[in-house]
């Protein structure tokens, strides 16, 4: 491995670059609580570790050569997040309609899909699998064994994006007086939502690098 130092450096500007991941765990931290947003970055995680097993053996390297396997990853992880995103802005009608009503039942539920989300996110983005292709290559040597190398960088990376996401929804919640303010969230919401349209949209249009 070399330049491992480096490595953390880019990883960290990286991983704090906004993308679906971090409007995945905006959501959930605002419309359920500190507990959501946590559940949703186990969820991340987890995906980064497939992810990372993914492209030590191989995987993930006949995905992005295959045109129709990535189309197939891209188009399902598209669909996904524009879904997400249309939620978000739908629950914004529902919150009209149902505003002052107690929410302890709908905030269990939500709950438990948090981890799924988050999860899903992750695995369905094909542009990880290609990140994970291209940029641990740089930091190895492609004459020795690459194994070990490409294990410990996407475990560092995994663990980097934890703390990140965990450090950001503690910053998150330790102003929610402000931020859970209804007309607050709303616009919280608003704006999740369309970005999570957006990084839907943006990947279904993503071309094959095959």
């Amino acid at each position: 491995m070399q330049h491992f130092y480096l490595f953390i450096l880019m990883c960290i500007f990286l991983i704090i670059l906004p993308g679906p991941d971090t409007a995945m765990a905006t959501r959930n931290t605002l419309s359920i609580g500190k507990s959501g947003g946590f559940k949703t970055v186990f969820g991340t995680c987890c995906a980064l570790f497939i992810h990372t097993f993914a492209a030590v053996i191989g995987l993930s390297a006949i995905i992005v050569k295959s045109a129709l396997l990535f189309s197939i990853f891209k188009y399902v992880g598209a669909v996904y997040l524009v879904y997400i995103g249309f939620k978000t802005l739908w629950s914004l009608r529902k919150n009209d309609a149902v505003e002052g009503q107690d929410t302890n039942i709908e905030s269990k539920y939500g709950q438990k899909s948090c981890f799924r989300q988050g999860f899903l996110t992750n695995l369905l983005n094909p542009k990880v699998a290609i990140f994970f292709l291209t940029f641990l290559p740089q930091f190895v040597n492609p004459e020795s064994n690459t194994f070990f190398p490409f294990l410990i960088m996407g475990i560092t990376y995994t663990v980097l994006t934890a703390l990140w996401f965990f450090l950001y929804i503690y910053l998150i919640n330790q102003i929610s007086a402000f931020m859970k303010k209804p007309s607050t969230q709303k616009v919280v919401q608003g704006i999740t939502g369309f970005a999570l349209l957006g990084f839907g949209l943006k990947l279904a249009l993503e071309k094959s690098h095959s």
